[in-house]
């Protein structure tokens, strides 16, 4: 059996290996999110082998020190791989709620005690290990994890709009769903093949995730625009709005585009914090931006949009340099025969009256 561990986990390690070499020289993924990935990777190298440190020293009298040490190591640790793939999802996270940390905290202390008290596991004189009477704390602990795993995934991709949420979604419960296993049936060496690959999975859609931003901004790009518009079909009604900055080419001739890039910038904040969470923002060339929506009343949408030019009257309070905006937008509903394109120029005539209509007050 050891033989068959070691040729097996020996793949993982080196495909592990490998991603912390792409990982490092990716251009893609932010610089925020590495750490965390490679404390992952690390940590998950590390328990394979004291995986197969447990199973080379079991039932072996000599070894017994071994076994134990390999043991503290995995359980102490095995709860934190879903904090690491937490934390490379929402960096931020454990900085603003230490308290989620409690529970892998009382996991890790039952684990290194447990040599002292059996209380997660007991290795006796022949080297035989047990799991210890307060075994289910390490269970609990390892689920609630998860559970946070799963539910922090679907809130970020909620917040933030995500295109692949299904994919974001199904491999957090892949993860939960394969690592469980072992946990169940102990003999079944299954989790460290199912956290190799997913965090191989989590790379190609972090990186993908990522690389669908406007650096300047933080809105999302034109690529990802034309993918949502892909993936829009006629049987949800939505709305589309296209908003420009006005003069904005006389702002970069009499300020510089230094300046420029701040007004880009602070507009692009403004938009981002003054609309709700059922509009997606995209910057889709220098000073034009694009927002899909779910909402299709009218009056609802221009309230949302008389937030944006509300809060920029605020801003050119402190920058009287700061430009004003023009917008237009289209309604489709469900039932109707999408035309996307059609309904992008419609917006975007009505953008051009509405610049029309303020030059000339």
């Amino acid at each position: 059996m050891l033989k068959n561990y070691v040729a097996t986990c020996s793949i993982d390690i080196i495909a592990l290996l490998f991603l912390s070499v792409i990982l490092l020289s990716s251009n893609m993924l932010n610089n925020n999110r590495k750490k965390p990935f490679l404390f992952g990777i690390v940590l998950t190298v590390i328990i394979v082998f004291s995986e197969a440190g447990t199973i080379f020293s079991a039932d072996k009298m000599g070894l017994r020190s071994i076994n134990i040490f390999c043991n503290v190591l995995g359980f102490a640790l095995t709860p934190v791989i879903p904090i690491a793939l937490i934390a490379i999802s929402d960096v931020h996270i454990f900085q603003k709620h230490k308290l989620l940390l409690l529970p892998t905290l009382l996991n890790f202390f039952a684990a290194v005690f447990s040599p002292l008290l059996g209380s997660i596991f007991s290795v006796d004189a022949n080297s035989h290990y047990e799991r210890g009477h307060l075994f289910f704390i390490f269970i609990a602990v390892y689920f609630i994890n998860l559970i946070f795993l799963v539910v922090n995934t679907l809130r970020i991709v909620k917040m933030n709009h995500y295109l692949m949420k299904r994919k974001m979604a199904a491999l957090s419960f892949f993860t939960a769903a394969g690592t469980s296993i072992q946990v169940l049936f102990p003999s079944v060496y299954s989790s460290w093949h199912c956290i190799t690959f997913s965090l191989l999975l989590y790379f190609l859609l972090l990186s993908e995730f990522d690389s669908s931003f406007d650096t300047l901004t933080g809105l999302y790009n034109r690529a990802t625009f034309e993918l949502a518009a892909q993936q829009i079909s006629n049987r949800k009604a939505f709305s589309i709005i296209v908003l420009d900055i006005n003069d904005f080419k006389s702002i970069n001739d009499t300020y510089g585009h230094d300046y420029g890039d701040i007004v880009l910038q602070a507009v692009a904040a403004t938009i981002r914090g003054s609309l709700d969470s059922r509009y997606a923002c995209y910057r889709v060339g220098g000073d034009e931006f694009y927002i899909i929506s779910r909402e299709t009343n009218p009056a609802k949408i221009e309230f949302q949009l008389r937030n944006v030019t509300n809060a920029l009257v605020e801003e050119r309070r402190d920058d009287r340099c700061l430009p004003t905006i023009a917008y237009g937008y289209s309604v489709f509903q469900t039932g109707e025969v999408l035309d996307f394109h059609k309904m992008l120029r419609d917006a975007d005539e009505q953008m051009y009256c509405f610049k029309k209509l303020q030059k000339a007050e």
